[in-house]
């Protein structure tokens, strides 16, 4: 370790100090051993000397200031039985130690230890009074599904015809769960009237069915979010439209330039109608989470991605059954579930350096309109009437305003 690099973690390791220690002197009440600004810078410096003096001596200084925050920590417990303080102070030393060895690390990790002490009344608020405790099941639930349950499943198929993967399925099923609780999470925040249009957005880059179907089930639970609900369907198609539109570039760039026009008027169409129904719902009273809604139904997941399975399923089955003329057939079957996919197909049909054929892109147009009329069934399935009518004026006026830009350049 050469000097400068010395004197940097030095300066980092004692910055470290005064900043925590600032903070734990600002948000509490001086008292009897109670570590503030000068303790903590104090520490930090034996830190970074012992240290750099050898592995040897930093350990011997970890036990001899874990013992005196041991021994302050019997003295006080009584009138403060948290120990937050306690390991504050015996981090400071360990960050001390690293500053000597990463000092941007260290830096780094001192400043979310000073943020995590200064957010300590906003956080405990929202762990006691704002989260609920049906909110913390679902998130749990969804850390297991996502963490625990989904790297343990195979990613192999099971089938023979390579169509049904248990680790696709279950991400699904997870994703499904993440977009129900992004929607709870923004309308938490931000409210319903810009709180799910925002989650709808975002949520269609993963996948526009899962979100379809999800803020249909809010709908149907709450028909008074039937309006912001819809809007966030359709922007959920947007952004998923636009992901297809990036897709295609990238494999078949000839094909997509032809179909600039289509894709653009259908977006725009699709952005018009999801702003008409926020705009309506802005005269609507205002409405506010019950305490005992959860953010997503696991039985609604584990529905959907059956369904998802069983297409992907038929749509293998057709490819086996008719072969490569089958593929405009298959594309548009593998549409009904995510225009995503589909585009992978599509492209084969408009190899590189050839001009794009009539099929191939009245094939985009028939892959919208299969994605566009499974939303529309599923909106009527999962969201009742009010929902799917809404969800069908947005998605029939995007398909219109397609073919009509599909006949005016033709």
């Amino acid at each position: 370790m050469n000097s400068q690099t010395s004197y940097i973690g030095l300066i980092t390791a004692i910055s470290t100090g005064l900043l925590i220690g600032t903070v734990r002197e600002r948000l509490h009440k001086p008292g009897p051993m109670k570590a503030g600004v000068r303790t903590h810078a104090i520490v930090a410096l034996l830190g970074a000397i012992t240290f750099s003096l050898g592995p040897n001596f930093f350990i011997a200084a970890l036990l001899v200031t874990g013992l005196l925050i041991a021994v302050g920590y019997g003295q006080s417990a009584r009138e403060d039985p948290g120990m937050t303080g306690e390991f504050t102070l015996l981090l400071t030393i360990v960050l001390s130690g690293l500053a000597m060895h990463d000092p941007s690390l260290a830096a780094a990790m001192g400043v979310v230890v000073a943020v995590l002490l200064f957010v300590k009344k906003t956080l405990r608020r929202f762990s006691q009074e704002v989260l609920t405790e049906l909110e913390l099941k679902d998130a749990l639930m969804l850390c297991a599904a996502a963490l625990v349950a989904l790297p343990l499943l195979p990613k192999e198929a099971i089938d023979p015809w390579n169509a049904i993967k248990p680790y696709v399925m279950w991400k699904i099923v997870v994703l499904i769960m993440g977009v129900g609780m992004l929607g709870h999470i923004a309308m938490r925040a931000s409210g319903v009237t810009w709180g799910l249009p925002l989650a709808g957005f975002f949520s269609g880059f993963i996948s526009s069915t899962a979100a379809a179907a999800e803020f249909g089930r809010k709908a149907l639970v709450k028909p008074e979010l039937s309006s912001i609900a819809s809007a966030a369907a359709l922007l959920a198609t947007l952004s998923s439209l636009t992901l297809f539109a990036m897709v295609l570039s990238a494999l078949a760039p000839a094909l997509m330039m032809s179909l600039v026009i289509p894709l653009a008027v259908t977006g725009l169409t699709l952005l018009l109608v999801a702003m008409f129904l926020i705009r309506g719902a802005n005269n609507t009273h205002p409405f506010e989470l019950p305490a005992n809604q959860g953010a997503f139904q696991i039985s609604h997941a584990l529905l959907i991605a059956a369904a998802i399975s069983a297409v992907s399923f038929c749509s293998a089955w057709l490819r086996t059954m008719y072969g490569d003329p089958g593929a405009l057939a298959t594309t548009i079957v593998v549409g009904l579930v995510e225009i995503h996919a589909a585009a992978v197909g599509i492209a084969q049909l408009s190899p590189e350096h050839t001009e794009p054929s009539a099929t191939a892109r009245w094939g985009v147009i028939g892959i919208l309109g299969a994605s566009f009329s499974s939303k529309i069934l599923l909106a009527f399935i999962s969201g009742g009437k009010t929902y799917g009518i809404k969800i069908s004026l947005g998605l029939g006026l995007g398909i219109t305003a397609a073919i009509a830009g599909m006949l005016i350049m033709d």
